[in-house]
């Protein structure tokens, strides 16, 4: 009887897609736990090596919840539309050769610790509140910058767009659409004033919506391309990093105890801040974006808060090459509410 095969697209983890089932001797063919068809298959017993090292980080526990939701909420795996819990157990059961595995019950084990995000909400609070240039909180940079080796951009698009709101009725010129000369450069999400960087946006639509038109108003978009650079990813870290890059239980578990400072650091570059709380309220950003830059990094990529495009910071607006510039009319403007919590 032939034995069931799986694909990466089951687990949608990168790096088992790209480095572990080409060399597994992997053949081509439909999945039989996600139904994706012409992919990578393997027999799940040869992925073992690669859970169990994973699995080890958490330890049974009658309080817990069962492994395969801890395995989706910290790692995003088994995000197929397809491989809902039933089915996640079904094949990390044929994974493991060990169908009681899930149905236990599962919580992290209480090795692994973190003080990073704790540290990071006390730094923020005294560079906004504080000390500004001479900060007395001590932070473990030589960590964040290990881990955020491991959210290097991959895959990002050639071809970036910005925007400005047209105020009279000639259209700018390409010259006039990139970053503005540093004696101009107010702060901004990722800059400090007077260091202008590069916002760009993966869409028209992105970098018309990052400048909050009104209905009615005309854009000037720009055009943008920028060669292959060395970014941080910021927009969703639990999916960036992959839980098999190590197969040492102690890496991966610290890994899993740091993701979530990664998660917050995304969050200071997506949270909407009123134009009145701009100077405050972007300086941890710019902060954390200097000390990427120091890192050799080209730029910093992460949401949009106001589309479902992303973002760009380009530290060195150099590296962009503009091209055309069009004309759009903001055809339409849509704001969402919800209840304010009590004062």
């Amino acid at each position: 009887m032939t034995k069931r095969q799986c694909c990466p697209e089951c687990f949608g983890d990168h790096h088992l897609r790209n480095q572990v089932f080409p060399f597994l001797g992997a053949i081509v063919g439909n999945c039989d736990y996600c139904a994706t068809p012409n992919v990578l298959l393997i027999e799940p017993s040869a992925l073992a090596d690669w859970f169990n090292p994973l699995i080890s980080v958490y330890e049974q526990d009658e309080g817990g919840e069962p492994i395969t939701d801890w395995l989706k909420r910290d790692w995003r795996l088994f995000d197929h539309p397809r491989m809902d819990a039933a089915h996640a157990k079904e094949l990390l059961a044929d994974v493991l050769n060990d169908g009681e595995i899930v149905r236990g019950r599962f919580i992290p084990s209480p090795s692994y610790k973190s003080e990073a995000l704790m540290r990071w909400e006390t730094l923020r609070d005294e560079m906004m509140h504080e000390n500004r240039w001479f900060l007395d909180v001590d932070f473990d940079k030589d960590r964040l910058a290990q881990l955020l080796n491991y959210l290097v951009a991959t895959d990002l698009p050639t071809q970036w767009f910005r925007a400005r709101i047209r105020t009279g009725d000639v259209n700018y010129p390409i010259t006039e659409m990139g970053a503005p000369p540093k004696r101009l450069a107010s702060h901004g999400r990722a800059n400090p004033a007077g260091i202008p960087y590069l916002y760009l946006g993966s869409s028209p639509t992105t970098a018309a919506a990052e400048v909050r038109p009104h209905t009615g108003e005309n854009a000037c978009v720009a055009k943008f391309e920028i060669p292959p650079i060395r970014a941080v990813d910021l927009r969703t870290p639990r999916k960036s990093i992959s839980p098999f890059i190590a197969q040492d239980p102690g890496t991966i578990g610290q890994l899993r105890a740091d993701l979530p400072l990664l998660e917050r650091l995304g969050e200071e570059l997506t949270r909407p801040v009123l134009p009145s709380r701009a100077a405050i309220d972007y300086i941890p950003s710019q902060y954390l974006c200097e000390f990427i830059r120091k890192r050799r990094f080209d730029g910093v990529v992460y949401r949009s808060s106001v589309s479902e495009g992303i973002n760009l910071a380009l530290f060195e607006p150099a590296r962009a090459t503009g091209s055309t510039v069009s004309l759009y009319t903001v055809s339409r403007v849509s704001v969402e509410v919800s209840v304010a919590p009590a004062a």
